[in-house]
């Protein structure tokens, strides 16, 4: 028996999350949100990319600028 009660919480959880999914996927605003959040997600993951290259490089010329006064 215990094992009919987890597979009718699986059947529930199913339908319930089809349910969800339908509902948001049909939602305009819904959607709207999702495009803004992916477009500002994009964007930060651009900047953050930038950023690490700009520090990366300044990281390299500091530590030619160190050896050099080493040698």
């Amino acid at each position: 028996m215990a094992g009919g009660g987890n597979l009718f919480g699986r059947v529930l959880s199913y339908v319930v999350n089809e349910f969800i999914v339908e509902g948001l996927a049909n939602n305009r605003a819904f959607q709207r949100f999702a495009v803004r959040t992916n477009k500002s997600l994009e964007n930060l993951s651009s900047k953050a990319k930038e950023v690490r290259e700009e520090l990366s490089e300044q990281w390299k010329n500091a530590r030619g600028r160190d050896d050099h006064f080493r040698q």
